[in-house]
């Protein structure tokens, strides 16, 4: 890493460990399919810590500061890793290991699902908003599916109009594909029959978790609390206050790599402080 004050989004030596075979092996393949052999100067740390840095803030790609390399050569990174899968791969590796840092098995066997609506800026093209009519929103619907104790395990994005079914079936065949160990998963009232008879299909029990008539207001619900807690988690990271991207797969892995940054700090018992100062 070049020599400059570290921002509070940087990765620490231990956590740039987690993450530096992964990019090095990447580097490698492509340096093996280049025609002159020769590695690029660009050092994959500050890379990484300018991804960060723009997830985190939520600034544009321009804005992003002179001490990182400029912001064409950090989209050129960031687009490859999106397009090949890369913010998928890590988000996998790290996840086995802070399951087994928790004590489980690596592979999940249960999961549960929800999803946010969001509102979209300017630059979003149209074809690719929607309006959630439940929740009076225009612009993007996220998916996320996860294991009992939040790590984030698939993720959709799409027009906010799309049902919730139709991102449920999503997100389930996502995360089958990836985890086949899935058997069981939760999800809220605003899934129906499509979505459990869909799960059946792949052997996973769908439940839908009722809230408690007999509550007003506001209050936990048995397992639905754990995937809402973790888009709160996703939503301390500013760029995903509101979808900016034009693409939804760009939408897709801002949240990858608002999880990856989550994941590494929780294998490494590190934590950043908030906006208002606390952890």
């Amino acid at each position: 890493m070049s020599e400059r004050k570290p921002y509070p989004s940087d990765l620490s030596d231990a956590r740039w460990a987690l993450i530096e075979p992964t990019l090095t092996a990447w580097r490698n393949a492509r340096l093996e399919r280049r025609p002159t052999g020769k590695p690029a100067k660009i050092d994959l740390r500050d890379v990484f810590n300018a991804i960060l840095y723009l997830n985190r803030t939520g600034i544009p790609w321009k804005y992003l500061p002179h001490d990182f390399p400029g912001h064409g050569t950090v989209y050129f990174y960031y687009a490859a890793w999106r397009d090949e899968g890369i913010f998928s791969q890590l988000n996998y590796d790290l996840t086995a290991l802070a399951r087994v840092k928790d004590g489980r098995k690596p592979e999940p066997t249960a999961s549960v699902i929800d999803t946010q609506s969001v509102k979209t800026s300017t630059n979003v093209p149209v074809t690719s908003q929607g309006t959630d009519a439940a929740k009076k929103i225009v612009g993007r619907k996220r998916g996320i599916l996860t294991d009992t104790i939040g790590l984030i395990l698939a993720v959709t994005v799409a027009g906010a109009g799309l049902s919730e079914n139709a991102m449920g079936i999503r997100l389930l065949d996502q995360a089958k594909e990836t985890y086949p160990t899935i058997a069981k998963s939760w999800v809220d009232t605003g899934f129906k029959n499509a979505v459990i008879e869909h799960g059946a299909t792949f052997g996973i029990d769908v439940e839908v978790v009722n809230r408690n008539p007999e509550k007003r207001g506001f209050h936990v619900v048995k397992r639905r609390w754990v995937v809402e807690r973790s888009i709160g988690w996703i939503m301390m990271h500013r760029r995903l206050a509101r979808d900016y991207e034009t693409l939804t797969a760009s939408s897709e892995a801002m949240i990858r790599i608002a999880s990856i940054d989550n994941l590494a700090k929780r294998i490494t018992d590190e934590a950043t402080p908030t906006w208002r100062g606390t952890y």
